[in-house]
């Protein structure tokens, strides 16, 4: 009688680098994430790119992004214009790649597979922040090198190699890949896709409109410490007085989203699957 000898199951460990790779994973193999990444950079592109080609200088429109003491109109502001609907675009995606888990049910089986759960939050801050953040850096790169040609011979062009223009597009990748990661937070913490894009919306876009309700005094003090007008100051050419500085901005727009981040791993870990 032949006894046949059965190799011992190998047992796999639950390391951060493994978390790190199935969540890289998963964030590829989901459509959306393509769809909403193209998506992204096309309106950063498309957007600046237009708002250079038909720029005057007649015109009375004031440029720059959203936020306090906006300034005249830039080569980097119009080029960058079309950085608040990418934003959006890319907190939609971070609210998807963890909102969505608990949306089709497949957070049990992660959770299963990583009892400890906060490395999943950080595995999927970890793969869309950086991912954005490349991408956006070269779509704002692209929308101003496009810019250029539509700004030739005007007096606001300028050339990538001008002080302050790389730190100006550099920065708004990183607000971008910031946004995702806010977005990812709040999927987490809210748990509903709907309810977290509502709440993005409503943070970076609505609030600030809604504080100009405020007495002057009090709206004026508080108004640049809003993430949206924090986050433009890191990619603001010109800093106008009543906004933060690009280091101030950055400290706390971060600051922003380390708090979004702390809530959802408070939540992972305090509540059911």
């Amino acid at each position: 009688m032949t006894v046949t000898q059965l190799s011992p199951t190998r047992a796999y460990k639950v390391t951060g680098p493994r978390v790190l790779r199935a969540e890289w994973a998963k964030f590829w193999s989901l459509r959306s994430s393509w769809i909403t990444l193209a998506v992204a950079v096309v309106l950063l592109v498309a957007l600046g790119a237009i708002a250079s080609a038909t720029y005057s200088p007649d015109a009375p429109t004031q440029g720059g992004p959203p936020g306090p003491g906006s300034g005249e109109q830039d080569a980097v502001s119009l080029a960058l214009l079309g950085v608040t609907f990418a934003s959006l675009a890319v907190g939609v995606l971070g609210v998807l790649l963890s909102a969505g888990e608990y949306t089709t049910g497949m957070i049990r089986s992660t959770l299963t597979a990583v009892p400890r759960r906060l490395p999943v939050l950080w595995a999927k801050a970890a793969v869309i922040g950086p991912t954005v953040l490349v991408l956006t850096t070269l779509g704002a790169l692209a929308a101003f090198q496009l810019g250029t040609l539509g700004l030739d011979g005007e007096k606001i062009a300028l050339s990538v190699g001008d002080d302050g223009v790389l730190r100006s597009l550099g920065g708004a990748g990183l607000y971008l890949a910031l946004v995702a990661v806010a977005g990812v937070a709040l999927g987490m913490l809210l748990r509903s896709s709907a309810g977290a894009i509502a709440v993005l919306v409503g943070v970076l876009l609505i609030l600030p409109g809604l504080a100009s309700l405020l007495p002057d005094s009090l709206y004026d003090n508080i108004n640049p410490y809003f993430p949206s007008n924090a986050g433009s100051a890191m990619y603001a050419l010109h800093q106008s007085s009543d906004a933060l500085s690009r280091a101030a901005g950055l400290a706390v727009f971060a600051g922003w989203v380390i708090l979004a981040l702390a809530g959802a791993a408070w939540r992972l870990l305090k509540s059911d699957s």
